[in-house]
């Protein structure tokens, strides 16, 4: 018995394994650098946490480290910073004061095990801690650069506020940094700031004027490429800030150089002043002509020009619309408002309702006085001015005489600045939760660099791998081997290719298979209760008429039945129902011969009845008596 085979794949299964293919290429891409991380990453491994060890302390080759590690503790902190309790001049009392909350903790999202950062607990506060660089010994700007390097987490993000870090001078101003606050003298402020969509990165220096000694802050001139990252990202970031003894500096964001150049010139105001200034004394004589050109005093206004006419005028063309209701107010009073009790005649007025769109306007056209459309006045010319020419007198802008300048002063070393002896933050942020940590002074950049291998390198590699999968670490090994990339095709892409084709050709030949199927179905229907119709074909209707035209419809049927019975036969639809057991077998016999007897019958009433008999249908029969001796 002849039987179709069903496809293996089916179109549900074909979809569900394109998508996983797609799924399996790009869920989860690896992140670098500035991108944004999920907060839900993976814990802090051991294997991580193995590999932080608090760097070590050298005296002799920094000036000032903090990695605040050991400073866990109640009132540990204590030991070297100090926090501020004094009070700013120009603010009130209840916000003059310092009460900003610090505390030694770890990240919100932990990295490292036994990492520990100082945290500003509290917003919109004033909060002020500082700490002396290490065995009191200032850095002098001499001979060597200044390397400062600290890590800032914004925890929360920053909206309004800084996380900056000041290099507090030597002086008064740091003896006691306890009364540490906004006014006391600072050499360097460096470190981020934000407030709205003003985005900057500080770097500002107190310049000392070596004629009177007067001290003016320069500001460094904005980076080219904005840091929103840093804002908002919530991860760690690193801050570097290199000036050298020739006057250069460096700004470094992680690593990257986000703004270089020179203290004499990428600086406002600048270092110097100019050497020549505006007279004050000098004025611009009363004769003086600056315009460059004059009404021409010839020309004359056109008779024909009419200042009068408007600008605009009503439509001439239009016409009041079909259906406008010129005796119905736009505004009615409100019928369901209701004087207030504490209204006073007296001091407010005589109360009227207010007035409210009038329901009647809202199915009309319109209503009220209706007025034409303002359009363009075409003999509009507004007014008359004389044309413009050549002033003959022309002497030129006036501008004061030029004298050399009082105050100039050329300082061709503004690197020796103020000693430094301490490090304070002094801030005011809307943002709690933000993380200073690994601050670093020194005069080698070497130094710097090794701390942040220690310390902040070691996180970036630690989220990265947080962050990566395996098909993320798979891409990252071809892009830097190139020749994997041939074998990743080979090994995965073709796979993949072949399994997507077979799938395809299985699906197109079950849609063939349907198709046969179902025309099969259409050309061979299958008839019910056969013997009934054969038995009733021949015989005359309660009028005794003989009814030929039946008597062909049901032999053709039978045909047509046994022919979709032979189909069903050799075509099921259910493997599981056609097993050929005896029981089925003997089945298949029994309605053999029934259809084998109905046959003859019908062929000798056709006969009869002189009824041409279809040829297919007597050989069908005899097809089935052979089929049934051959069983026997």
């Amino acid at each position: 018995m002849m039987k179709l085979n069903r496809p293996r794949w089916s179109p549900l299964l074909c979809r569900i394994t394109l998508l996983c293919s797609v799924l399996l290429l790009f869920h989860n891409p690896v992140v670098h650098g500035n991108d944004e991380i999920s907060t839900d990453s993976q814990p802090v491994t051991t294997e991580d946490a193995e590999q932080y060890e608090t760097p070590k302390i050298d005296p002799k080759r920094m000036y000032f480290a903090e990695h605040f590690d050991d400073l866990y503790g109640e009132k540990a902190i204590e030991k070297r910073w100090v926090k501020s309790k004094a009070k700013k001049d120009d603010a009130a009392e209840e916000v003059a004061k310092y009460d900003g909350e610090w505390e030694i903790e770890q990240p919100q999202r932990p990295i490292l095990a036994n990492d520990f950062g100082l945290v500003l607990k509290s917003k919109a506060k004033h909060a002020a801690i500082a700490s002396p660089l290490l065995l009191n010994r200032p850095f002098v700007f001499e001979d060597k650069p200044l390397v400062v390097q600290y890590e800032v987490n914004l925890q929360e993000g920053q909206e309004c506020g800084g996380s900056y870090i000041k290099l507090l001078s030597v002086g008064e101003g740091t003896k006691d940094l306890k009364q540490f606050h906004d006014k006391t003298p600072y050499t360097i402020m460096f470190g981020p700031d934000k407030c709205g969509n003003d985005v900057k990165l500080h770097f500002i220096f107190r310049h000392v004027n070596p004629l009177n000694g007067t001290i003016t802050e320069k500001h460094c001139n904005k980076q080219k490429d904005r840091l929103d990252d840093p804002f908002k990202d919530k991860r760690p970031h690193l801050y570097q800030l290199i000036i050298r003894p020739d006057n250069t500096y460096t700004i470094r964001v992680d690593h990257k150089t986000v703004n270089e150049g020179s203290l004499l010139t990428n600086f406002t105001p600048a270092v110097n002043p100019p050497a020549e200034i505006d007279d004050p004394e000098d004025r611009k004589p009363e004769n003086w002509d600056d315009r460059e050109k004059i009404p021409d005093p010839d020309a004359s206004k056109p008779d024909d020009w009419n200042e009068d006419e408007p600008a605009q005028i009503p439509d001439p063309k239009a016409t009041k619309p079909t259906g406008w209701l010129d005796d119905v107010e736009e505004m009615v009073p409100d019928s369901s408002a209701v004087k207030p009790d504490d209204w006073d005649n007296d001091m407010d007025g005589e109360w009227e309702p207010p007035l409210i769109p009038n329901p009647m306007c809202e199915k009309a056209v319109g209503c009220g006085l209706w007025k034409a459309p303002m359009v363009a006045n075409p003999n509009y010319k507004c007014k008359w001015r004389p044309p413009l020419i050549a002033n003959v007198n022309y002497q030129g802008k006036w501008a004061p005489r030029k004298i050399q300048n009082p105050d100039f002063f050329e300082d061709l070393t503004p690197f020796r600045m103020t000693p430094i002896a301490a490090v304070g933050i002094e801030i005011w942020s809307m943002s709690n939760d933000i993380l200073f940590d690994n601050i670093v002074i020194c005069d080698d950049e070497s130094v710097a660099d090794e701390w942040a291998a220690q310390t902040f390198d070691l996180k970036v590699k630690t989220l990265d791998r947080q962050a990566e999968t395996f098909v993320s670490r798979v891409l990252k090994y071809c892009n830097s081997n190139p020749w994997m990339w041939a074998v990743l095709i080979v090994v995965v892409g073709l796979p993949v290719a072949i399994m997507i084709y077979l799938m395809c050709l299985s699906k197109k030949v079950d849609t063939k298979a349907e198709i046969g199927r179902k025309k099969k179905d259409d050309d061979y229907p299958a008839a019910e209760n056969e013997q009934d119709d054969l038995a009733g074909a021949g015989e005359a209707d309660e009028d005794g008429r003989s009814s030929k035209t039946m008597l062909n419809a049901a032999t053709t049927g039978s045909s047509g039945s046994r022919s979709a019975s032979s189909a069903g036969e050799a075509y099921p639809e259910d493997e599981d129902e056609h097993d050929g057991d005896e029981v089925e077998d003997d089945e298949e016999e029994n309605e053999a011969q029934d259809e084998a007897q109905g046959m003859e019958a019908a062929e000798e009433e056709a006969s009869s009845s002189d009824v041409p008999v279809d040829s297919k249908n007597s050989e069908g029969g005899e097809g089935l008596k052979k089929r049934k001796a051959r069983k026997d």
